[in-house]
């Protein structure tokens, strides 16, 4: 089908170059499309079951959706949008070049024209082809985009050591990476996470948890991941197969750690039970300190001549031994990478260490916690506890707003920020 111009609001304008013939993208035309059998009936039995319940297509950001609060159930464009972003559909579109098409709108007077205004487009036929019009590439070599009209990289998955560095080096933003572990956390608080990411137009953060079909589907999304398991595979550590995850976490978080560093690189902790409340986590600013933490389980570890001698073979084999020693017992909670590694570090690695704190707050949920005493300060980190119930956690959130997904565990707004 032909590509509209219709996005996110703020979206970017759709711009491709004149040897694309065809890219996908996520927003659905409803003139000329071709629906095949299986995603259609995926969606009319979406379509009943969310009619039976009485919910709405409703998706904020989207011009669609104020088409729908206008006109209802007389137009169910925003009813295959609200489905397409939920289950992270995208739709192939072709770019034919000078107003070239398959289909064409002859845009008469009716319910959408209140007179006629002529054909949107030219019918492609044997008359006006100048190239192959079969020759075709595969997914993965085709462009994909997002509602915003965003470029969406969909399959960065480190499966082994050898893809991490090429990963890593697609995510960083000006020499900083984030790393997320997803480990222990529920999946509804990680899409939850990913929303809050998406919002703040945070690009430079990378997944880590083990191989499952949540992994799948975000990196299909365009999220990159690293699967904790083939990548320990990979490095010859199957032994830690058996163990408990926090072990396996340390180790690949080692690891990563001296990618980062190598590749000069700064880089952030981060677990899956923390939304950074001010956007972009903001990078302490005293540069003679290479390690800074927060007990909770947030580091910020700056790439330097130091940095990287502390951090050697050594220093990762201590802490190994540290999270796999016998006499290591701890609740979930006290399971936390940041604490160890700081003991290894302060214990002869002859790293710089300090705290998080000065330039930031990290500030834990509670049934007190309000909006208000979140918002002193620039940036903000709230984190909630593993012994928290989950439902007080998601209750908590939608007290405070935080809670940004809907029924379908999908973000409940497209938000598009516009590149210069």
């Amino acid at each position: 089908m032909r590509a509209q111009i219709l996005l996110g609001k703020h979206g970017n304008k759709i711009q491709l170059d004149s040897e694309t013939r065809l890219f996908l993208y996520q927003m659905v035309g409803t003139w000329g499309q071709l629906l095949f059998p299986k995603p259609w009936k995926e969606f009319r039995l979406w379509y009943d079951e969310h009619k039976a319940k009485g919910l709405k297509p409703i998706l904020q950001g989207m011009k669609t959706t104020g088409w729908y609060k206008k006109m209802g159930e007389r137009i169910w464009t925003p009813w295959f949008i609200k489905f397409v972003h939920s289950r992270g559909y995208f739709n192939i579109y072709t770019n034919f070049l000078k107003e070239r098409a398959l289909s064409v709108s002859h845009r008469d007077a009716g319910v959408n024209y209140g007179k006629s205004v002529g054909p949107d487009s030219t019918l492609l036929d044997g008359k006006n082809l100048d190239f192959n019009l079969w020759e075709l590439q595969p997914l993965k070599k085709l462009k994909w985009y997002d509602f915003c009209f965003d470029e969406v990289r969909p399959g960065r998955v480190v499966r082994k050591f050898s893809e991490l560095v090429s990963v890593l080096k697609s995510v960083q933003l000006k020499s900083t990476v984030v790393l997320v572990s997803l480990y222990s956390i529920e999946e509804r608080f990680a899409r939850n996470l990913i929303c809050h990411l998406d919002k703040a137009d945070m690009q430079n953060y990378i997944f880590l948890g083990d191989k499952s079909e949540f992994l799948d589907d975000i990196a299909h999304r365009g999220y990159p991941v690293i699967d904790g398991i083939g990548f320990l595979q990979s490095i010859k550590m199957s032994s830690f197969m058996g163990s408990d995850y926090f072990a396996k976490e340390t180790l690949v978080k080692s690891y990563v750690i001296k990618a980062c560093l190598d590749l000069g690189y700064n880089l952030w902790l981060q677990n899956g039970n923390m939304i950074s409340l001010g956007g972009k986590l903001i990078e302490p600013s005293d540069q003679s300190v290479d390690f800074f933490s927060a007990d909770v389980g947030l580091m910020f570890i700056r790439s330097s001549v130091e940095s990287k001698k502390a951090w050697n073979e050594h220093t990762i084999s201590r802490v190994k031994a540290m999270c796999t020693s016998s006499d290591f017992s701890a609740s979930l909670d006290q399971k936390n990478f940041v604490p160890i590694l700081t003991e290894v570090l302060a214990n002869g690695a002859g790293a710089k260490l300090g705290k998080l704190g000065e330039e930031m707050r990290v500030i834990e949920l509670g049934p007190n916690t309000s909006n208000k005493s979140t918002s002193e300060g620039q940036s903000n980190v709230l984190f909630w506890s593993h012994s928290m119930a989950s439902d007080s956690v998601q209750k908590q959130l939608e007290k405070m707003d935080l809670w940004l997904i809907d029924s379908d565990s999908s973000c409940s707004a497209v938000v598009c920020h516009q590149k210069h």
